[in-house]
Order: structure tokens, then sequence, then C-alpha cells
């Protein structure tokens, strides 16, 4: 075998290890996006979407734009960013939480902003979620409520835990 077929054999290892990271935290997400509105139970059901973990965003499914890598091409073997906007209002407001998910021997690790992390074994089981859904919608309401306090004593005004809003959207509804 030359060097280069040597090298093309062990990079087409690393691109189906990359797909197959990037299937399986797709895969957790998907289920954390469910899961989670399912746990805060909008009673229309329009509660979070995957949206991209930074920049603008509007409040609808990304598909594969929520992801901070690419489904397709050559992807790194690396750990993978995407954010969850959380309807926080019963009219159009939404918040995006980041987070980042990496693999860990068998598990997958899911960081949300403020470094708490959840470790999660695929496929996800019934119970596995709920502390991790608790500890999210705990993170946006906390974050409201801490602003809240700081509004009173007159320290108010910074936004440094990092959460972004949809600002001015409306829902399409069909």
């Amino acid at each position: 075998m030359s060097r280069f077929e040597e090298l093309v054999a062990v990079v087409e290892t690393y691109q189906t290890l990359a797909a197959e990271n990037y299937n399986r935290i797709r895969t957790l997400a998907e289920a954390v996006r469910s899961g989670l509105c399912d746990y805060i139970g909008a009673p229309d059901g329009i509660c979070v979407h995957l949206v991209p973990p930074t920049g603008q965003f509007e409040p609808k499914p990304y598909g594969d734009r929520a992801f901070s890598m690419a489904p397709r091409g050559f992807r790194q073997l690396e750990p993978i960013a995407f954010g969850l906007a959380v309807r926080v209002s019963s009219h159009a407001d939404w918040l995006r939480v980041s987070m980042q998910c990496r693999k860990s021997g068998e598990s997958f690790v899911v960081q949300i902003e403020d470094g708490a992390e959840y470790e999660f074994r695929l496929p996800m089981q019934d119970t596995d979620p709920v502390p991790f859904y608790s500890h999210v919608y705990s993170h946006v309401l906390n974050w409201f409520s801490d602003n809240i306090e700081r509004y009173k004593v007159g320290e108010y005004g910074a936004r440094e835990i990092g959460f972004d809003f949809a600002d001015d959207i409306q829902i399409q509804r069909a």
C-alpha cells in the first residue's frame, strides 16, 4: 500500500466516524427538542425549535442549518453546537439557549451555556432526559427571575448569560 493509499484509508475511516458523530448528535438534538417541548407543555404544542447556536435566528425549524457542522462534505471529528429556541410568551417571543454536544466513551455529553453538563446514552430512554429538561426550563425561568430581581434593586441591563431573543417575529401557522 502506498503512502497515499494509507492516507486515503485513514481519512475514509475519519469521515465515517465524523458522519456517525453528526448523525448521533443530530438524533439527540431532535429528541431533546421534542422532549423539552412536551415537558414545557404549551397548549398549542409550538414551544421549541432547533435553531443555529449563534447569529440571527427566527423561531422556525432550521433543519441542517441548526448545527455548527454541515451534514455533508468534509467534516471534523469535534463537538457540535446547536441552539434551542424556546417560546417564552403566549405571543411570538422566543429565547435561544445554545448547547454543545460531544462524545465521551459510549455516551454523549450536552453542555449548556452556563457550564452544566448532562450525559446521555443513545437511544435515549423515556426517563433519562427529565432532569435535563427541568434544568433547561429552570435555566430560562431563572434568567427572567434574576433580571426581575436586578431591576428591583436597580442593577439591571446586562445580558451576560448569552441568551438571544428573536425580535418582532410572527409565527406562521398553517
